[in-house]
This record gives structure tokens, sequence and C-alpha cells, in this order.
């Protein structure tokens, strides 16, 4: 006989897992299904990186939204999310100035705290850059990292104190409906009911869409992070930076470490199986981000390369999500494709695919998130198209 719930979720990272805990609190009778074990696909990888340095007033808000959760992780949810309040820095070209000034208005008038910074100011904000290029910069003082793991763990717990059920090592094979409805999931250890499922599955997205019927463009790409070891004249705290004159970005990490990748549109173009893909950097990744960050930071020829790791990104042909009932009316939810940008937005993500599930007036505005945006001509659209900045 199957188990019943209201609501099955697939997928077991920050999407997933915020999803959880914001139906849960609800007094729905959730229950989460991942084939794997807890945020073993794109989130346990994740740099973790939470700013809210959109282009886009929707997904700023939401960013605006999910740093306060970040920051007030134990009052408002429960745990630790690992939060370190670092600081975020935009590097921009010349060229892009005006962009730059553009979506700091736009951030400031949703709330954010951010302000444009002279070539005067940069180093005071991130000593040693090398600064000739640039002719300003992008700073938000209340911006940082967290720890994916403490953070998925602690949506976990907190959706287990009210009442929902975690099934690990389980994998779901089919969606199941009744005429136009979803009634549930078929899984490796026997079928579950349900009155809506929720697809949180990440770089497997695509894959579980189209158990419902659905083609649902959401690429598994493979996306590497280099670790170094800084040197010690150049340790100690700096903010997080995301240097598009060199597409790169890089963030401090415990044990004087460095975090160093790319914001690159062509990291779209390394698709994998995610289930089968090269899990550490390759020499020649590792070279390349080496020298753009020594290109930003001189000093940081001295650091040590450490080994590195790739993980995925699900990214979609505008880098944005979906998040969208599908079917209309069927109880069947997407929400999958952040495109290497949607840690940050996950207690935000959670809030709003809970309020899709349950019906109730969303925080934030889904409709950008359609998935019919594609067949109807009509992306998201930012100033930094088809990037991971989003």
């Amino acid at each position: 006989m199957a188990s019943t719930f209201d609501a099955v979720l697939i997928g077991g990272g920050i999407m997933g897992n915020a999803t959880a805990f914001e139906l849960a609190r609800r007094g729905m009778k959730v229950a989460l299904l991942e084939k794997g074990a807890l945020a073993a696909g794109s989130t346990g990888r994740s740099s973790a990186i939470v700013r809210q340095h959109y282009s886009n007033e929707v997904t700023a808000r939401m960013a605006r939204w999910g740093l306060d959760v970040f920051r007030d992780f134990d009052e408002r949810v429960g745990g630790e999310s690992g939060f370190v309040n670092a600081g975020f820095l935009v590097l921009v070209p010349a060229e892009d100035i005006e962009g730059l000034r553009a979506n700091v208005a736009l951030q400031q008038s949703v709330g954010i705290d951010t302000r444009i910074l002279s070539t005067e100011e940069i180093p005071e904000v991130m000593p040693g850059v090398a600064s000739a290029d640039l002719v300003a910069a992008a700073y938000e003082p209340a911006a940082g990292y967290a720890d994916p793991h403490l953070t998925t763990t602690g949506f976990c717990e907190a959706a287990k104190r009210h009442g929902a059920r975690f099934f690990f090592n389980r994998e779901v094979t089919g969606i199941r409906f009744a005429g136009e409805r979803v009634v549930g999931v078929d899984t490796t250890a026997g079928p579950v009911d349900a009155g809506a499922v929720v697809n949180c599955a990440g770089p497997w997205g695509a894959r579980v869409a189209a158990m419902a019927g659905l083609d649902v463009p959401v690429s598994s790409c493979r996306a590497q992070v280099a670790v170094f070891h800084r040197p010690e004249a150049s340790r100690g705290p700096h903010p997080v930076v995301l240097d598009f004159v060199h597409a790169s970005y890089f963030r401090p990490e415990t044990g004087d470490l460095m975090l160093v990748g790319l914001i690159d549109p062509s990291e779209a173009e390394d698709v994998v199986d995610p289930d089968r893909y090269p899990e550490h950097t390759d020499d020649a990744f590792e070279q390349l981000v080496g020298e753009r960050w020594i290109r930003r930071c001189p000093a940081m020829e001295a650091a040590e390369r450490r080994r590195g790791y790739a993980g995925l990104y699900a990214i979609t042909p505008d880098w944005h999500p979906v998040i969208d009932e599908v079917p209309a009316g069927s109880g069947h939810f997407v929400c999958t494709g952040f495109s290497g940008h949607g840690f940050k937005l996950g207690p935000a993500v959670g809030r709003l695919t809970a309020d899709l599930v349950t019906g109730e007036p969303p925080l934030f505005d889904a409709h950008p998130f359609r998935l019919a945006r594609y067949a109807e001509g009509d992306p998201v659209r930012g100033r930094y198209e088809y990037s991971i900045t989003g």
C-alpha cells in the first residue's frame, strides 16, 4: 500500500529542503525523496555566495529577503547557516559602469544596502587589489557567504520538527496522474501518493520533468572551483569579489583558503551526465583561474594550489529558473534550473514555491519564471544576460 502525503518533493538540496520547511510549517503532510544523500548534488558543492546584486527586481527582492534568513537563521529556521558577513564587491570594465550604476540604483530602490565605490575606495575594501583598469565598483557590506551543508541540514531538521518525512536513497522512477491531476510518484521503494508533486531535482530536473511528459530546457553542466592556500602576507578577512573584467570570482574560505571560479557563460557548454562526471578540477582550469586571480590580486602569485572540485549547474537558456505549476491546475510543480546562482535564493524560493503549492498569495512574483516564457519568446532579461550573475 502506498504512503499518502499532501505534497511530495523530489530532490534533497536547498530548494527541496527550504520548500519542505515552508510547507510543513503550514501544516501540510510532506515527504521529501532524494535518490542519494542530503545536499549531495549542486547544493553540497556550491560556493554558497550570499549576495543581493541582481539586475532584475524580482530576483533582487528575493535575494534581499533571503539574506535576512541566512543572517538570522537560528531565529527564523533553527540551527546554523554558517553565514559569514564578508561583504561583496563587484568589479566591471569601464564600458559597463553605467550599467553598474543602474543596477545599484535598482537594488537601492528595493532596500538593498549597496553603493558605488570610487577607485580610491576599492583598496580600502579589498587590500591588494589591482584597480588601474577600473573606474568604480559596487559594494554590499551586508553580503557574504554561508555553509551549504549547514544551511540545508538546518532546513531539513526544521521541516522534521514540523512533521515532514525524509526518505534518502530513494529514487523517483515515475510521476503518476489521474486525468489532469497528479496523484503521486513511483520510487525504487514503492509508490507514494500525494496531491502535489514538486520537482526540485536541480541538474536532474529535466529528467524528472520528462516523467510528467514535460520538456523543461535544463542542462546539467560541470562547474569547477579551484582552491588555493593564501600566502601569509595576504591572509585575513576580505569580501567576496565578482570580477567581470576577468569573468571570475573569488571568495575566502576557512583555513586561509580561497575559492576561485568562473562567471563565464561558456560553462554552459560543458554538459555532462549528472550521475557520472569528473568531480575534481582540471589542471588547465586551475591555471586559467589562477592567472586571472593574480592579475586582479598580484600578491596571490605566491599562493599554493590545493585540490579543487567540480559541481553541477542546472542551466536554462536565459540562466534563470523555472518555478511553475505545469500543467496549470495539475498539482505538478517545477522548481529547477537555477543556473549556478540559486543557493542565495533558496530561502525565498522555498517560500515562493510553498505559496504556489498552497494557493496563497505569493510573496514574490512567479510570472517571470513560468515555463511558457521560452515558447512565448519572453525570456528573463537583465544587464548580466546569459551569466551566472543573474
